[in-house]
């Protein structure tokens, strides 16, 4: 999904990796569930599996996070970007926490 505010990096994020894996697992596990509740399988169970999804979205999204600090915004206020860099963040814990 793309933002409206979409520019190019050119920096090196060294979590993508490991963001990219986690985002593959929570697939994985989506779909688990899904075949789950296709097979009928107890409420309770589903739900206890989607409170997982979630909490892996989460960390993944903390990961996200993570990597703008250490590499978006340091590059940012390196090209003396300070405004943007606070609107940026603000913007993206804006979309984050709700």
């Amino acid at each position: 999904m793309k933002s409206d505010h979409e520019h190019q990096h050119h920096h090196e994020h060294k979590h993508r990796k490991s963001i990219v894996n986690r985002l593959a697992r929570i697939e994985g596990h989506v779909r688990a569930v899904k075949q789950m509740a296709l097979d009928d399988r107890d409420c309770p169970d589903i739900l206890l599996q989607i409170a997982a999804i979630r909490k892996a979205l989460d960390n993944t999204a903390k990961l996200v996070l993570t990597d703008h600090l250490e590499s978006c915004l340091v590059d940012a206020v390196h090209e003396g970007n300070e405004e943007k860099v606070l609107q940026d963040i603000k913007n993206s814990l804006d979309s984050f926490i709700r």
